[in-house]
């Protein structure tokens, strides 16, 4: 399994993170996490990731989940055909919701677990393979769900690491405070600076 999971992008490690691309040069961009904001402002969104991937010379595109529900088959294709995956933030609950409404949430497990795809994902994308995303409403409101999903807000996430996430300890108030709720209440968690990543490349994670 190489996860490669940040608080923005890719933190102080980008080195780190072409070293878990290693010869893979296609990479999907999921952007859902920003299906709530406008089509303008998630266009902005997309791009702002897509431009620092193909200036490392990545072949990268994007996967829209809204064009794959009730088409699992079809995602499975397209997923396996990038070999890399790149999450990128906004609302945890709305990326969680589409992944659910197109069979994501079974399939990225699947492909990660096996080794048939390596995942990169920040901030929400980060967030998402967490257990739980309980605590997470305090950043990221999960009423945008329903209207922007037509389904009602999911709280695990998918299950991929063992404990919570929170990312932007360093820049955002918010962020900081679900942190020490969770200290508080002994909920086991990683509390990122936007420098810093976790990285599972086979192994146990690692907080760099």
């Amino acid at each position: 399994m190489q996860l490669f999971l940040a608080s923005y992008r890719f933190g102080a490690h980008r080195d780190r993170f072409l070293a878990l691309a290693g010869d893979r040069r296609r990479i999907a961009v999921i952007a859902n996490a920003c299906d709530s904001w406008g089509e303008a402002a998630r266009g902005s969104a997309l791009t702002s990731d897509l431009a620092p991937l193909r200036r490392l010379g990545f072949d990268a595109h994007e996967i829209d989940l809204r064009d794959f529900v009730g088409g699992a088959d079809d995602l499975r294709t397209a997923l396996t055909d990038a070999g890399l995956v790149w999450v990128r933030g906004g609302n945890t609950f709305v990326l969680r919701a589409q992944l659910a409404r197109t069979g994501g949430d079974r399939l990225l497990p699947q492909l990660i677990s096996q080794g048939t795809i390596g995942y990169a994902g920040y901030s929400a994308g980060a967030c998402v393979l967490t257990p739980s995303l309980r605590g997470l409403d305090a950043v990221d409101d999960p009423t945008e769900v329903e209207p922007t999903c037509g389904v009602e807000p999911i709280w695990t996430g998918l299950g991929l690491v063992a404990q919570a996430i929170v990312p932007h300890c360093d820049s955002d108030p918010d962020s900081a405070a679900v942190a020490q709720r969770y200290r508080r209440d002994g909920v086991a968690h990683w509390a990122l600076t936007d420098d810093q990543v976790i990285v599972v490349d086979g192994g146990s994670p690692q907080l760099l």
